[in-house]
């Protein structure tokens, strides 16, 4: 039985390719009822993987990881606190972060990671509304200090922060709001 559900197993999937159109649809509705919102909750994946994927993903965060729970114009919510302004999330600890646009951020504002030990393995660079393209002397600094970057919209960032802490991994957030467009 279990070499069938994890195999070549057509039920399984058959059942995962019936419901994951009907998530879909039920993350796209739940953006759309309220696109004009101040207030958005991050969407949350996590069952469109287990059901598809067939992957066991626990439901409860632990006490001791961050959680992006919802994005505004101005800030985010993590693990049911309020932040206002840009943020840098490193080790599980939140941080307020200078920069307030894009052409804000510098290797100044990201120094930390010179010092940081264990070094991250990915920087989430969170560029506001609109993903924005990085200088090469930016992306040359990040790559020094041993990390790798992916530079997208703040709403991803915070989601796929929150995915790739779910796995364990060493990961850093630098975050401008969701309603900074340069």
């Amino acid at each position: 039985m279990a070499a069938s559900a994890v195999g070549g197993g057509g039920g399984v999937r058959q059942k995962a390719a019936r419901i994951l159109p009907h998530l879909i649809k039920g993350v796209s509705r739940c953006e759309q009822t309220t696109p004009n919102s101040h207030n958005r909750t991050l969407p949350s994946l996590r069952r469109a993987f287990s059901l598809y994927d067939q992957i066991n993903l626990i439901d409860k965060v632990p006490d001791d990881q961050l959680r992006f729970q919802k994005y505004t114009d101005t800030g985010f919510t993590v693990n049911g606190v309020e932040y206002d302004g840009s943020l840098l999330i490193v080790n599980n600890t939140v941080m307020s972060w200078a920069p307030k646009t894009f052409s804000d951020i510098t290797r100044d504002s990201l120094s930390i990671f010179q010092l940081l030990r264990p070094i991250p393995e990915i920087l989430l660079l969170g560029c506001g509304k609109l993903t924005q393209h990085v200088s090469p002397e930016l992306r040359k600094f990040i790559r020094s200090t041993g990390m790798k970057l992916e530079a997208i919209d703040s709403r991803n960032a915070a989601s796929t922060y929150n995915i790739l802490n779910e796995e364990d991994r060493i990961v850093a957030a630098a975050l401008l709001p969701y309603g900074v467009l340069t």
